[in-house]
């Protein structure tokens, strides 16, 4: 290469490089540094037990989460208890967020961030507003595009290469001084959406010590009633015919129906018999030896792999504990403190219970299966008797079509 022809290769690449920078001075002119903000409080007062009400809001929809008579509930879901661990859990990040990065940003690269309120154009956030009891707004901020982590240095603006994986997310705050900073923070806030069923309370009723379970069909030829004549007895199928052999390593499920139920949804639409299928249900009915009594409706498929039910409980605790025969003074005042605390915890249960009679729930279909079962499925199978004929057992042996005489020993 000659003298020419370097110096040509020069100024091609100054002039290359000098419209790079160009550009990307001129689409980044609305991005410039914050200086000596990094670790400051993104929410610099942020009032955690003066906020009544949580909003949070985007394109795919709007929930809102409402501290009602001190218990939180989801307006969408007719005012259902919301999970209170997961709004404090939010509340306390809120309180505690803190920028690892802050960067001042134009409104032409709010998009780029995802920092954009919903509904105002493209490349919105996630609106998240609090408000206190009487509907006032304290403070809102908008969380942006999740920020990954990879190899190499990483853009503020993402992409490019491999996407990693999140390690922070983009947040705005809005209303204040300096709410044209995008700030960086370690939280990504992945579970933050607007669904409902997401923030409800799961905790559910639970079936204990079953004495009797019955399972009603629409063909009665399929119902079935399970019982135990003491707490450590085996069941037994009640009305067995000769021919019906209970199989007891089918009825496990059975006889711990419910121990463990949960739900994923509350309805909230059409809740009318004919929709739910409740006006023709499969009817449950359990009685346990802590004298709890279930009535439990299964109707239709909600075409999710999930089905419609409603419940009902009741319960009839004797208030008195009957003392032993031979029973000791010492022990009277000891035994009967256990039976008031066993009741108050059965009295709180009940209680708790009782609330969920409001409602109707779509289940999964593995909580009820085990009361989907039809009598036969609970049977043991029959024996086929019928034994294939033996050759061997024939008299006397056959060969070439003819029959041998057998061998006739005599006495010496």
């Amino acid at each position: 290469m000659n003298r020419n022809q370097f110096a040509l290769l020069l100024v091609v690449g100054l002039l290359v490089g000098g419209i790079g920078y160009y550009l990307s001075h001129k689409d980044s002119a609305s991005w410039k540094t914050g200086g000596g903000s990094m670790g400051r409080k993104v929410v610099s007062e942020f009032p955690l037990n003066d906020v009544g009400q949580v909003t949070i809001k985007n394109e795919k929809g709007e929930i809102s989460l409402l501290k009602t008579n001190e218990v939180w509930t989801v307006r969408e879901r007719s005012f259902y208890p919301a999970n209170f661990g997961d709004i404090k859990e939010f509340l306390s990040k809120i309180w505690e967020l803190k920028a690892v990065q802050t960067e001042e940003v134009g409104d032409s690269q709010l998009p780029r961030l995802e920092l954009v309120a919903p509904g105002k154009g493209a490349g919105s956030g996630t609106l998240a507003e609090f408000r206190n009891k009487d509907g006032k707004v304290l403070h809102s901020l908008i969380l942006g595009k999740k920020h990954m982590k990879r190899g190499g240095a990483a853009s503020p603006f993402g992409g490019g290469g491999d996407e990693g994986w999140p390690d922070g997310r983009w947040v705005k705050v809005l209303g204040e001084s300096n709410s044209k900073d995008a700030l960086l923070v370690t939280e990504t806030f992945s579970q933050i959406e607007p669904k409902p069923e997401q923030w409800l309370n799961k905790d559910f009723f639970k079936v204990e010590k079953i004495k009797s379970i019955s399972v009603t069909h629409a063909d009665e030829t399929n119902s079935w009633s399970l019982s135990k004549p003491a707490e450590t007895s085996e069941m037994v199928l009640a009305g067995a015919k000769a021919e019906e052999n209970l199989d007891t390593a089918k009825i496990y499920s059975q006889a711990n129906a419910f121990s463990s139920p949960s739900f994923n949804d509350v309805l909230t639409g059409d809740t009318t018999p004919e929709v739910t299928g409740l006006d023709k249900p499969t009817l449950v009915k359990i009685e346990t030896f802590d004298q709890f009594n279930y009535a439990i409706k299964i109707g239709k498929s909600s075409g999710e792999d999930a089905f419609h039910m409603a419940l009902n409980v009741a319960a009839n605790f004797p208030t008195e504990r009957q003392a032993g025969k031979d029973e000791k003074p010492e022990d009277k005042e000891k035994l009967d403190k256990e039976f008031k605390e066993k009741l108050e915890k059965l009295k709180e249960k009940l209680a708790k219970e009782k609330e969920l009679e409001k409602w109707i729930f779509l289940v999964s279909k593995w909580t009820v299966d085990p009361v989907q079962k039809v009598r036969k499925d609970l049977l043991a199978e029959k024996k086929d008797e019928t034994k294939p004929s033996d050759p061997a057992a024939k008299t006397g042996s056959e060969e070439g079509g003819l029959k041998l005489p057998e061998p006739r020993f005599e006495p010496n």
